[in-house]
């Protein structure tokens, strides 16, 4: 792999990763219910989930999830519910307002709970192993090391992740500061609740080609 070829793959995954999808908005919703420190957790889970997809499209499973629709159907399902039962949850909040003060934040979720989440969240979506699967082998030259260059990619992809996790979380720490109002709150948590629903609605509605 030449540096032209990895600096189109880095510019390309730079502008998919910055998109928001499951993962940004999980790790924003994180940030604004527990601060910036706290979502790093999320963050480790959702950066773990991605890089088990990268290396296992590496390792060929997208091509059998591709050839098996039985199994990928049986993921989709689960990632679809997974979802649209996040988007209920984030309806049904009560709408508590927050409490700015960094120093006076309970812990309500271990941090554990909030990387298995996080997990979760990244492994919700079987089309990305998909995606993987066709997008990784463009950019590998097959006269060079396959795993090397693998390798290569599956990092470059992990670090423009992290930064927009990191873009996010940031985001959702400035914007708690204006949901110390129970309304704007609850609006918050409906707002969001209704794109994880619509998430879940496009998976469902995902057929691989």
């Amino acid at each position: 792999m030449n540096l032209h070829t990895w600096w189109l793959f880095f510019a390309t995954v730079f502008v998919l990763s910055g998109t928001p999808g499951p993962n940004m908005l999980h790790v924003m919703t994180r940030s604004v219910s527990f601060g910036v420190r706290r979502s790093v957790a999320a963050m480790a889970g959702c950066l773990l989930a991605v890089l088990l997809v990268l290396v296992a499209s590496a390792a060929g499973l997208g091509a059998l999830l591709a050839a098996s629709p039985r199994l990928f159907e049986v993921l989709r399902y689960l990632g679809v519910a997974y979802l649209i039962w996040l988007g209920i949850k984030a309806w049904r909040s009560d709408g508590a307002p927050l409490d700015v003060g960094q120093a006076s934040i309970a812990p309500a979720m271990s941090n554990l709970q909030l990387f298995r989440g996080g997990l979760l969240i990244g492994l919700s979506n079987p089309k990305l192993l998909l995606f993987a699967t066709a997008f990784l082998p463009q950019f590998v030259d097959r006269g060079g090391s396959q795993w090397l260059q693998f390798a290569l990619l599956v990092l470059t992809f992990g670090l423009c992740e992290l930064f927009w996790y990191a873009a996010y979380a940031l985001g959702g720490n400035q914007l708690r500061r204006c949901l110390s109002r129970p309304a704007l709150r609850r609006l918050f948590d409906r707002v969001t609740g209704t794109i994880f629903i619509g998430f879940g609605a496009m998976l469902l509605r995902f057929r691989p080609q």
